[in-house]
């Protein structure tokens, strides 16, 4: 077993490290300041400086257009995408794993555009009844003619300030089979209509609106890898999201502790540095621990996925990576925040940011308590040893 990174994987994650540091990291203040939405102009400017970068459509396959990153290379430099607030990463052309599954047209409408930072799509699932439950899901798709005419709910889209389209799960009707199906939908087809765009805890890049499709017509070719397709597709975005997540909960650990590390040994009180009061300097500790553990978690799922592991394992190692990475940040930010003490509670402060944004992780792509239903089940069905080795 070897997942150190190769010279190959070093380069992009210092490249990727650079671009995190030189330029996304200087508009995290502006970002927080502007409510999320940073004028346009800046958007095509981190979008251009990404591509430059060579960061673009990383995750997808050479011959959808991508770059073709193994998951270890993906983990390598989500690391580092994991220590700028704001998910200013989201600036970075490319797109969700599904739009690998792209036809020829498809590829040319949507995905090529993504990687050159022209369009950008949102991945449209949860719905008011329905998030863990994916059976509770009820939009619903009916062919007419040679259409098919989509009608439902969807929470949660989220998406970077610049998209104007979405993959939308639906049920296609047949008989009495629902069959859960994947369509792109632009956001300007008429019945597509944004229903609200709350503000959340956090201030992201993203936004995460409401949408309701009322007879919304689609022609055939809109599916995306076929009728009855969506859930394997979606097991596959899962586990590559979850990956992402545990990577970035790293990264973001790694700031945190340089930015904690660098206050306490810098600050005096009663004579001393606080760094050598053990109650500053013990959680600190504590939270390189979860640091190290988190990044050989998610690096060893990674791994196991290019080794061409079994499917299911690397679907519970990664859940084992989420669910630890994301629980472990969060408790990083709140120890750092503590450290910083009334200037941790400023949201000027990266830690304060970080606080708020963190929370979201132990949510997204499956709550730690649906992780922690996908691990006790590979418990179960593929053992201990097996799980935990």
């Amino acid at each position: 077993m070897d997942y150190e990174l190769d010279p190959p994987t070093r380069e992009l994650r210092e490249r990727a490290r650079r671009f995190v540091r030189e330029v996304l990291q200087p508009r995290e203040l502006e970002l927080e300041r502007l409510g999320g939405r940073l004028p346009a102009e800046v958007g095509r400017e981190l979008r251009k400086a990404a591509i430059e970068a060579g960061l673009a459509g990383g995750n997808l396959p050479v011959e959808s257009g991508g770059q073709g990153w193994s998951a270890l290379q993906q983990v390598a430099v989500h690391e580092q995408l994991g220590q700028v607030t704001g998910g200013l990463w989201t600036f970075i052309p490319g797109g969700y794993n599904i739009l690998a599954h792209t036809g020829e047209e498809q590829r040319r409408r949507y995905l090529e555009p993504c990687l050159r930072g022209e369009r950008s799509g949102s991945y449209a699932i949860t719905e008011p009844g329905a998030g863990s439950d994916p059976r509770a899901l009820t939009a619903t798709a009916v062919r007419d003619g040679k259409d098919y005419v989509l009608n439902g709910e969807k929470w949660f889209v989220t998406g970077a300030d610049d998209c104007d389209f979405m993959v939308a799960q639906a049920a296609v009707v047949d008989g009495e089979a629902r069959l859960p199906t994947l369509f792109l939908v632009d956001y300007d087809a008429p019945g597509l209509r944004l229903r609200h765009d709350p503000d959340y805890t956090h201030t992201f890049a993203d936004r995460h609106p409401q949408f309701v499709l009322e007879d919304v017509r689609v022609p055939a070719s809109a599916i995306l890898g076929g009728i009855g397709a969506a859930d394997s597709i979606a097991n596959e975005w899962f586990v590559e999201e979850r990956l992402h997540i545990g990577a970035r909960c790293t990264g973001a650990m790694e700031r945190l502790l340089e930015l904690g590390v660098a206050w306490a040994t810098g600050r005096v009180q009663f004579g001393e540095r606080i760094y050598d009061f053990q109650g500053v300097s013990f959680p600190l500790a504590d939270s390189a621990a979860d640091a190290a553990a988190a990044r050989h978690l998610t690096r060893h799922a990674a791994w196991l996925a290019d080794s061409g592991a079994d499917r299911k394992l690397v679907h519970a190692k990664a859940s084992l990576a989420k669910l630890f990475g994301s629980e472990a940040a969060w408790r990083c930010a709140d120890r750092v925040v503590q450290v910083f003490g009334g200037r941790g509670y400023m949201r000027e402060n990266a830690a304060e940011r970080y606080l708020r944004e963190l929370r979201v992780d132990r949510i997204w792509e499956g709550t730690s308590e649906i992780q922690r239903v996908i691990i006790a089940r590979a418990l179960e069905k593929r053992g201990v040893e097996r799980v935990v080795g």
